[in-house]
């Protein structure tokens, strides 16, 4: 049988302690009923026979409702009742003795504290993992916290799903936001309250909400214009779905016409911004626009690094599409050695990408060939965008060995500021929410034709695009 992440949205444990004079199926039939994704029978008090006929009755519950049913720690109860498996604990048995008595087809969860338990029993045929406790609990008073990088990092080293479990209730799921888990098993917070599927009802909707809404961070200057930077990461991903977040590296003086002023923060303050974003609410996508220096570079390549970030797509903007240097050499040499190696996507237009891989770019042949060679240099996903100067706004998309265009019709409007930057947060909110890399690049890529599109006309030179094209029948009428 095969643990689906789905399955495990809300792990439900039973408790004969909140039973106040009811039955253990009725309460379990409440919580299933109130979207209860998964049951786990914990029992501590009744003899094997009464054990065994308990697991058989839940066992058909279950069976009606069509969710997984497993049995808490007891292998030969589980194997009796047919259960369709066993959660065991540190001090009972282990996976692999458990998955040598139960056979290929049954369910395995182990709890565990560290990185190494996680490992290991995954090693040994463990399907899910339950980490905690994360909060206080009652179940067990005596257990230690497990902190949330802890949690995290356990999510990052294995690839079969993670639920936390311990003290979890709806005044504190919102916290577990960003860890990488797939689910929550909870006891009291169902089973103690007086209305047991209003309370799973409830709880499941907040989980839902809080594993779904996806995080992506953006790290860019501001445009105080609003078509690109900053202001058009932001509008670009709550148009996609996912909540924004940013850490600004500089402030600019700038509208359609072009830039004035540039206020750089310092290294200190962008770390310091980088630390409260991570430590908190932790994204599951950054988007790295343009940072012209080098200080700023390096520190964001060690925050990169000290919090493990995912799907970094970095825009190296470096050279405008006309061929304007935008940042110094010392600053390019900077990205190449520090953040370049970190991204899982780079988007160069046609003038960047020859910088990266020193040479020209007439044809379409040249751009496969550069983003491979680009591509094999940093170990990452390559994006060559035509854009402007080569082709009909046909992009070539490069990862690992093969390669794939992205055909395009150039849309006749001249207000195109802030494209790079549209592009790049499109694909990173895409991979946010799990979608592959072909895919994010096709949505984005998608999205970007709708917002030129929509042929918005503001200011008095190259202004910015509609990002909020979709939304106008909803809000604005």
């Amino acid at each position: 049988m095969k643990c689906e992440k789905k399955d495990l949205l809300m792990y439900a444990v039973t408790d004969r302690r909140w039973l106040n004079g009811d039955t253990l199926s009725h309460q379990v039939e409440q919580a299933l009923e109130g979207g209860a994704t998964f049951i786990q029978l914990r029992e501590k008090e009744l003899d094997e026979a009464r054990f065994l006929e308990e697991a058989k009755e839940l066992k058909k519950l279950c069976r009606k409702y069509q969710v997984p049913f497993v049995v808490n720690d007891n292998v030969e109860i589980a194997v009796q009742a047919e259960a369709d498996g066993v959660h065991v604990g540190q001090k009972d048995m282990e996976a692999g003795e458990v998955r040598r008595k139960l056979g290929e087809d049954k369910l395995i969860g182990v709890s565990v504290q560290t990185v190494k338990q996680a490992v290991l029993a995954e090693k040994l045929g463990a399907d899910y993992l339950g980490v905690g406790a994360v909060f206080h609990t009652g179940s067990k008073a005596d257990a230690e916290a497990v902190s949330s990088e802890t949690l995290r990092a356990i999510c990052e080293a294995v690839d079969i799903p993670v639920i936390a479990i311990g003290g979890i209730g709806k005044d504190n799921v919102e916290k577990l936001a960003g860890t990488g888990i797939c689910g929550i098993a909870v006891i009291s917070a169902i089973f103690a309250q007086p209305d047991i599927r209003t309370a799973a009802e409830e709880l499941k909707g907040l989980t839902e909400k809080t594993l779904s809404r996806k995080r992506v961070l953006t790290i860019a200057g501001s445009d105080c214009s609003g078509g690109a930077g900053i202001q058009a990461d932001i509008k670009t991903m709550l148009a996609n779905g996912v909540y924004a977040m940013s850490a600004i590296t500089a402030l600019t003086a700038q509208n359609t016409t072009g830039v004035t002023g540039i206020m750089e923060v310092t290294k200190e303050f962008l770390g310091e911004q980088l630390d409260n974003i991570f430590t908190d609410i932790m994204p599951d996508a950054v988007k790295i626009g343009m940072v012209s220096a080098s200080p700023l570079i390096a520190v964001i390549a060690e925050k990169l690094v000290q919090y493990h970030a995912k799907n970094i797509v970095l825009d190296p903007v470096m050279v405008a599409t006309s061929g304007s240097k935008l940042i110094s050499e010392e600053a390019v040499a900077a990205l190449k050695e520090y953040l370049l190696p970190l991204a899982s996507l780079l988007t160069p237009n046609i003038k960047e990408a020859e910088v990266l891989c020193g040479k020209r770019i007439l044809t379409d042949e040249d751009m496969v060939s550069a983003a491979q060679e680009i591509s094999e240099k940093y170990s990452c996903a390559v994006l060559c965008k035509g854009g402007h100067s080569l082709n009909d706004a046909n992009d070539l998309l490069y990862c690992k060995g093969t390669y794939r265009w992205f055909r395009g019709k150039r849309i006749d409007n001249p207000n195109t500021h802030g494209t790079g930057c549209t592009l790049s947060s499109g694909i990173a909110a895409n991979l946010a929410k799990g979608y592959d890399l072909n895919t994010s690049v096709k949505r984005a890529k998608s999205y970007l034709s709708g917002a030129l599109g929509a042929m918005l006309n503001l200011g008095s030179g190259s202004g910015p695009m509609d990002h909020g094209f979709e939304l106008r029948g909803t809000y604005c009428q």
